[in-house]
């Protein structure tokens, strides 16, 4: 369950910050930048979310999974009018570390965890960008129960265990400037 846990916060950071910098979507020209706010809805296996911005201007689009490169890691968006790419090496980590606690009673668990990402590059309209923006990750999940044995009923917390239910989203905002 923690792999599945991981993989899935690890997909909500992508998300997010691809979406967390991308802006414009209402006209051709430069953005001025400015404050935004980022909305995510992750997608399955490490991409492929839906990702909706707002503030100085807007744009939405989608996001590929997370890349490594030197040491970092980086999320893309593709948007309407350009690509984004931002350094997740900080939220990345910070998720892999996490531990959340897990109520025995249910078998459920959340995890919430929130870093800063720099905005890197940018193509089409987003060319230039760069910034910062603050990326929270909300996680949570039931996980699955023993059916047999010894531990039967006990929640089974092992890397190979599937999870009931999971759910995660993703929020940010910064400011970006080109």
């Amino acid at each position: 369950m923690r792999r599945t846990m991981i993989g899935v916060v690890g997909t909500l950071a992508c998300v997010v910050a691809g979406a967390s910098v991308a802006l414009g979507a209402g006209s051709s020209k430069t953005p001025a930048g400015g404050p935004i706010q980022i909305f995510v809805q992750p997608g399955q296996n490490q991409g492929n979310g839906m990702i909706l911005f707002t503030g100085a201007v807007g744009d939405y689009g989608s996001s590929s999974p997370t890349t490594s490169s030197g040491g970092k890691k980086f999320g893309t968006a593709t948007l309407k009018k350009g690509t984004i790419k931002i350094d997740l090496t900080a939220i990345t980590a910070k998720v892999d570390k996490a531990n959340p606690k897990v109520n025995a009673a249910t078998c459920s668990a959340s995890l919430t965890q929130t870093a800063a990402a720099p905005v890197v590059s940018g193509t089409g309209l987003y060319a230039g960008i760069h910034g910062t923006v603050q990326i929270t990750e909300f996680f949570g999940f039931i996980g699955s129960t023993y059916k047999r044995g010894s531990k039967k009923g006990k929640c089974d917390m092992s890397n190979s265990a599937r999870t009931v239910a999971e759910m995660g989203t993703v929020y940010g905002r910064g400011t970006v400037s080109f």
